[in-house]
Protein backbone atom coordinates (compact mmCIF):
# COMPACT_ATOMS: atom_id res chain seq x y z
CA UNK A 1 0.00 0.00 0.00
CA UNK A 2 1.28 3.77 -0.79
CA UNK A 3 0.31 6.63 1.26
CA UNK A 4 -0.60 9.68 -0.27
CA UNK A 5 -1.39 13.22 1.25
CA UNK A 6 -3.71 14.92 -0.27
CA UNK A 7 -4.47 19.42 0.00
CA UNK A 8 -3.64 20.04 3.63
CA UNK A 9 -6.58 21.45 5.41
CA UNK A 10 -7.05 25.07 7.25
CA UNK A 11 -5.65 23.80 10.61
CA UNK A 12 -2.75 22.23 8.69
CA UNK A 13 -2.77 19.00 9.23
CA UNK A 14 -3.58 16.62 5.61
CA UNK A 15 -5.70 13.83 5.83
CA UNK A 16 -4.21 10.17 4.47
CA UNK A 17 -5.52 8.55 1.70
CA UNK A 18 -4.28 5.09 1.05
CA UNK A 19 -4.02 3.91 -2.62
CA UNK A 20 -3.23 0.26 -3.52
CA UNK A 21 -0.62 -0.91 -5.62
CA UNK A 22 -3.09 -1.88 -8.34
CA UNK A 23 -4.31 1.57 -8.10
CA UNK A 24 -1.44 3.31 -9.00
CA UNK A 25 -0.60 0.99 -11.87
CA UNK A 26 -4.19 1.52 -13.34
CA UNK A 27 -3.45 5.09 -13.21
CA UNK A 28 -0.13 4.98 -15.19
CA UNK A 29 -1.54 2.46 -17.48
CA UNK A 30 -4.55 5.25 -18.36
CA UNK A 31 -1.48 7.86 -18.35
CA UNK A 32 0.64 5.65 -21.04
CA UNK A 33 -3.00 5.11 -23.10
CA UNK A 34 -4.05 8.79 -23.20
CA UNK A 35 -0.44 9.75 -24.50
CA UNK A 36 -0.13 7.25 -27.27
CA UNK A 37 2.66 5.25 -25.18
CA UNK A 38 0.20 2.17 -25.14
CA UNK A 39 -1.14 2.47 -28.51
CA UNK A 40 -4.53 1.85 -30.38
CA UNK A 41 -5.00 -1.82 -30.63
CA UNK A 42 -1.78 -2.70 -29.10
CA UNK A 43 -1.12 -6.15 -26.78
CA UNK A 44 -0.07 -5.43 -22.96
CA UNK A 45 2.59 -7.81 -22.91
CA UNK A 46 2.27 -8.91 -18.69
CA UNK A 47 5.98 -9.47 -18.13
CA UNK A 48 7.89 -6.47 -19.80
CA UNK A 49 4.92 -4.14 -18.14
CA UNK A 50 5.67 -5.83 -14.81
CA UNK A 51 9.75 -5.23 -15.70
CA UNK A 52 9.19 -1.25 -16.82
CA UNK A 53 6.34 -0.49 -13.59
CA UNK A 54 9.17 -2.03 -11.53
CA UNK A 55 5.79 -4.28 -10.09
CA UNK A 56 4.49 -8.22 -9.55
CA UNK A 57 2.68 -9.33 -11.84
CA UNK A 58 -0.45 -9.72 -9.70
CA UNK A 59 -1.48 -5.77 -8.79
CA UNK A 60 -0.41 -5.46 -12.76
CA UNK A 61 -3.10 -7.94 -13.48
CA UNK A 62 -5.48 -6.27 -11.31
CA UNK A 63 -5.24 -2.97 -12.48
CA UNK A 64 -5.23 -4.08 -16.33
CA UNK A 65 -8.75 -5.85 -15.84
CA UNK A 66 -10.22 -2.67 -13.94
CA UNK A 67 -8.70 -1.11 -17.58
CA UNK A 68 -10.89 -4.22 -18.97
CA UNK A 69 -13.69 -2.80 -17.07
CA UNK A 70 -13.74 0.63 -17.89
CA UNK A 71 -13.57 -0.43 -21.74
CA UNK A 72 -10.23 0.94 -21.96
CA UNK A 73 -8.67 -2.66 -22.76
CA UNK A 74 -10.47 -5.65 -24.47
CA UNK A 75 -9.57 -9.25 -23.43
CA UNK A 76 -9.07 -11.64 -26.56
CA UNK A 77 -9.26 -15.31 -25.58
CA UNK A 78 -5.87 -17.40 -26.12
CA UNK A 79 -4.40 -13.92 -27.25
CA UNK A 80 -4.07 -11.55 -24.38
CA UNK A 81 -4.82 -8.17 -23.55
CA UNK A 82 -5.26 -4.95 -25.83
CA UNK A 83 -5.56 -1.38 -26.07
CA UNK A 84 -9.16 -0.60 -28.10
CA UNK A 85 -9.58 0.63 -31.75
CA UNK A 86 -12.00 3.84 -31.73
CA UNK A 87 -13.76 3.23 -34.60
CA UNK A 88 -15.76 6.62 -36.22
CA UNK A 89 -19.30 4.96 -34.06
CA UNK A 90 -17.14 4.98 -31.06
CA UNK A 91 -16.14 8.39 -31.49
CA UNK A 92 -19.73 9.23 -32.00
CA UNK A 93 -20.46 7.71 -28.98
CA UNK A 94 -17.47 9.29 -26.98
CA UNK A 95 -18.70 12.42 -27.79
CA UNK A 96 -22.67 12.17 -27.33
CA UNK A 97 -21.99 10.75 -23.91
CA UNK A 98 -19.52 13.55 -23.07
CA UNK A 99 -22.12 16.28 -24.55
CA UNK A 100 -24.69 14.38 -22.06
CA UNK A 101 -22.04 14.62 -18.76
CA UNK A 102 -20.71 18.26 -19.26
CA UNK A 103 -24.50 19.94 -20.36
CA UNK A 104 -25.51 18.20 -17.14
CA UNK A 105 -22.50 19.88 -15.52
CA UNK A 106 -22.73 23.27 -16.85
CA UNK A 107 -26.25 23.22 -15.20
CA UNK A 108 -24.88 22.16 -11.85
CA UNK A 109 -22.07 25.38 -12.06
CA UNK A 110 -24.91 27.74 -13.50
CA UNK A 111 -27.01 26.68 -10.17
CA UNK A 112 -24.05 26.97 -8.00
CA UNK A 113 -20.71 29.30 -7.40
CA UNK A 114 -20.28 30.60 -11.16
CA UNK A 115 -17.50 33.08 -9.77
CA UNK A 116 -15.48 29.84 -8.43
CA UNK A 117 -15.93 27.97 -11.26
CA UNK A 118 -15.16 30.86 -13.50
CA UNK A 119 -11.83 31.26 -11.53
CA UNK A 120 -10.54 27.93 -12.18
CA UNK A 121 -11.82 27.40 -15.78
CA UNK A 122 -10.11 30.84 -16.36
CA UNK A 123 -6.84 29.44 -15.26
CA UNK A 124 -7.67 25.96 -17.26
CA UNK A 125 -7.60 28.24 -20.43
CA UNK A 126 -4.82 30.13 -20.02
CA UNK A 127 -2.82 27.23 -19.85
CA UNK A 128 -4.24 26.46 -23.48
CA UNK A 129 -3.52 29.83 -24.42
CA UNK A 130 0.03 29.04 -23.23
CA UNK A 131 0.21 26.18 -25.03
CA UNK A 132 -1.24 27.27 -28.36
CA UNK A 133 1.60 30.50 -28.52
CA UNK A 134 4.18 27.74 -27.74
CA UNK A 135 2.98 25.45 -30.79
CA UNK A 136 3.13 22.89 -28.73
CA UNK A 137 0.85 20.31 -30.23
CA UNK A 138 1.17 17.67 -26.43
CA UNK A 139 0.62 20.50 -24.55
CA UNK A 140 -2.15 22.02 -26.05
CA UNK A 141 -3.86 18.67 -25.92
CA UNK A 142 -2.68 18.18 -22.03
CA UNK A 143 -4.45 21.35 -21.18
CA UNK A 144 -7.76 20.72 -23.44
CA UNK A 145 -8.02 17.38 -21.58
CA UNK A 146 -7.60 19.24 -18.20
CA UNK A 147 -9.84 22.45 -19.26
CA UNK A 148 -12.71 19.73 -19.71
CA UNK A 149 -11.52 18.04 -16.56
CA UNK A 150 -11.93 20.78 -14.64
CA UNK A 151 -15.29 21.46 -16.32
CA UNK A 152 -16.90 18.52 -14.92
CA UNK A 153 -15.17 19.07 -11.52
CA UNK A 154 -16.42 22.50 -11.19
CA UNK A 155 -19.96 21.43 -10.97
CA UNK A 156 -19.45 19.50 -7.77
CA UNK A 157 -20.75 16.00 -8.55
CA UNK A 158 -18.12 13.11 -7.61
CA UNK A 159 -20.93 10.79 -9.69
CA UNK A 160 -20.62 13.39 -13.04
CA UNK A 161 -16.83 13.30 -12.32
CA UNK A 162 -16.39 9.34 -11.96
CA UNK A 163 -18.39 9.10 -15.24
CA UNK A 164 -16.39 11.46 -16.98
CA UNK A 165 -12.97 9.95 -16.39
CA UNK A 166 -13.14 7.19 -18.64
CA UNK A 167 -14.84 8.89 -21.59
CA UNK A 168 -11.80 11.53 -21.13
CA UNK A 169 -9.49 9.11 -21.46
CA UNK A 170 -11.28 8.01 -24.51
CA UNK A 171 -11.50 11.63 -26.09
CA UNK A 172 -7.82 11.64 -25.18
CA UNK A 173 -7.10 9.09 -27.89
CA UNK A 174 -9.46 10.76 -29.81
CA UNK A 175 -7.32 14.25 -29.58
CA UNK A 176 -4.31 12.77 -30.43
CA UNK A 177 -5.68 12.03 -33.65
CA UNK A 178 -6.45 15.65 -34.18
CA UNK A 179 -3.75 17.19 -33.94
CA UNK A 180 -2.35 15.61 -37.46
CA UNK A 181 -5.10 17.95 -38.47
CA UNK A 182 -4.75 21.55 -40.34
CA UNK A 183 -7.30 23.23 -37.72
CA UNK A 184 -5.87 26.47 -36.24
CA UNK A 185 -5.42 26.39 -32.37
CA UNK A 186 -6.75 29.74 -32.23
CA UNK A 187 -10.12 28.76 -33.07
CA UNK A 188 -10.18 25.76 -30.07
CA UNK A 189 -9.10 28.58 -27.77
CA UNK A 190 -11.90 31.16 -28.66
CA UNK A 191 -14.31 28.16 -28.67
CA UNK A 192 -12.89 27.24 -25.19
CA UNK A 193 -13.51 31.25 -23.87
CA UNK A 194 -16.55 31.41 -25.33
CA UNK A 195 -17.57 28.44 -22.75
CA UNK A 196 -16.21 30.63 -19.79
CA UNK A 197 -17.68 33.84 -21.02
CA UNK A 198 -21.02 32.02 -21.27
CA UNK A 199 -20.30 30.98 -17.46
CA UNK A 200 -20.06 33.81 -16.34
CA UNK A 201 -22.66 35.70 -17.90
CA UNK A 202 -24.99 32.87 -16.66
CA UNK A 203 -26.36 32.17 -20.05
CA UNK A 204 -27.46 28.62 -20.09
CA UNK A 205 -29.26 29.02 -23.76
CA UNK A 206 -25.80 30.26 -25.16
CA UNK A 207 -23.60 28.07 -22.71
CA UNK A 208 -24.92 24.46 -23.80
CA UNK A 209 -25.60 25.89 -27.50
CA UNK A 210 -21.54 26.77 -27.69
CA UNK A 211 -20.90 23.46 -25.72
CA UNK A 212 -23.27 21.15 -28.61
CA UNK A 213 -21.25 22.96 -31.61
CA UNK A 214 -17.74 22.48 -30.11
CA UNK A 215 -18.53 18.85 -29.54
CA UNK A 216 -20.26 18.45 -32.96
CA UNK A 217 -17.06 20.26 -34.74
CA UNK A 218 -14.80 17.69 -33.11
CA UNK A 219 -16.84 14.61 -34.12
CA UNK A 220 -16.90 16.31 -37.94
CA UNK A 221 -13.22 16.48 -37.82
CA UNK A 222 -11.94 13.23 -36.13
CA UNK A 223 -14.66 11.25 -38.53
CA UNK A 224 -13.36 13.39 -41.92
CA UNK A 225 -9.62 12.45 -40.83
CA UNK A 226 -10.09 9.16 -39.82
Amino acid sequence: MVTVDTHPTTSGLAPLTRRSTAEIVAEQLRTAITRGELPPGGQLGEIDLANRLGVSRGPLREAMQRLVQEGLLRSEPHRGLFVIDLDDDDVRDIYRARSAIERAACRRILEGDRAAAVSRLRAAHAQMATAAASADADALTDADHYFHQTLVSASGSPRLERMAETLLVETRMCLLALQGTTRHSGDTIDEHRGLVDAIEAGDEELLLSSLEAHMTEAVDRLTRHR
